[in-house]
Parts: structure tokens; C-alpha cells; sequence
């Protein structure tokens, strides 16, 4: 029996950041509504940790297979370089809230909106930076390393339009 190999192209920046943000988008909306949901039962602090946990395993689950065009369920090691990308950015909205506060002593509902958006659109843009170039990037081996000996596998040239067979 022969297994075939079927190598799904990664989409170009502009659509990969389309569906990044459509993704994260989609999953931070829904997670806002569950997070409020969660605290009528247990401490915010608790719901909100649990549902960012949740929201940030689902979103890395949706980037490996829709985002960023690999088709299959993210590793291990995604999903915890996931969670690192998505930790240092939730660190940054943190860092310039703070700032905000420590220079403006009572600042406008306003100035605090557009100082957490703007932080957190250029967390959002590095985080898919890293997710692109880092975490899922094409040219990284997501087998571990092995001992044993590697036979090659007949290719078969793909055209540029030609799709991957339905199983």
C-alpha cells in the first residue's frame, strides 16, 4: 500500500493576517462573553484565567489549521510558544495601561480605550509576527530528530493549481 503525501501551500502574509485576525478576532469575542458568563459562578480573576487558557488553546488549534494554511492539529510546541507569544502580549496591554496610569493621574474612559487598543494592536501585529515566522513556520521540522535511517519518498511535481485529492 502506498501512502501518499499531499503538501498544502502556506497562504501569503496579507491573507495569513486576514485570517489572523478574523481567528483571534472571533475567539477574543466569544471569550469576553464567556469570561462574563464564567464570573456570575466563580471569582472573575478565575474565570478570566481559565477562559484566556481555553480561548488561547483554541485560537493556536484554529491558526495550525486554518491561519497559517498547515491543515492539521498544532503540536506540543506550538502550543506552548503559543501561549509564550500570547503571555508577552497580554504583558505589553499590561505595561501600557500602566504607564498610562502613572502619567496621567485620572485619565478619560477615552484616552484609556485608545491606549489599551493601540497597545494591543501592536502586540497583536508582533504576536503574528512570531506565530508566522516562529511558531508555524514551514521551513522548521515538527517530527523530533531520530537515529534511524530515512529512505526518500517519490515526489510527484505539483502544479500551481493542483489540490490535494479528497480521502
Amino acid at each position: 500500500m502506498e501512502a501518499t503525501h499531499c503538501r498544502q501551500t502556506a497562504p501569503g502574509a496579507f491573507l495569513a493576517f486576514a485570517r489572523f485576525t478574523l481567528c483571534g478576532g472571533g475567539v477574543g469575542i466569544a471569550s469576553s462573553f464567556a469570561v462574563t458568563a464564567l464570573a456570575s459562578w466563580v471569582p472573575w480573576s478565575l474565570a478570566n484565567a481559565a477562559i484566556t487558557a481555553a480561548s488561547t488553546l483554541l485560537a493556536t488549534e484554529l491558526h495550525a489549521r486554518f491561519t497559517f494554511g498547515a491543515g492539521k492539529r498544532a503540536t506540543r510546541r506550538q502550543h506552548t510558544q503559543s501561549a509564550g507569544s500570547a503571555a508577552a502580549a497580554y504583558l505589553v496591554t499590561c505595561l501600557a495601561m500602566f504607564l498610562l496610569h502613572h502619567l496621567v493621574a485620572t485619565p478619560g474612559a477615552l484616552l484609556e480605550q485608545t491606549v489599551y487598543l493601540g497597545a494591543s494592536a501592536l502586540a497583536g501585529i508582533a504576536r503574528f509576527a512570531v506565530l508566522r515566522l516562529v511558531v508555524f513556520a514551514r521551513n522548521r521540522s515538527q517530527a523530533p530528530a531520530t537515529t534511524a535511517a530515512v529512505r526518500p519518498v517519490p515526489t510527484v511535481p505539483a502544479g500551481p493549481a493542483q489540490l490535494c485529492p479528497a480521502a
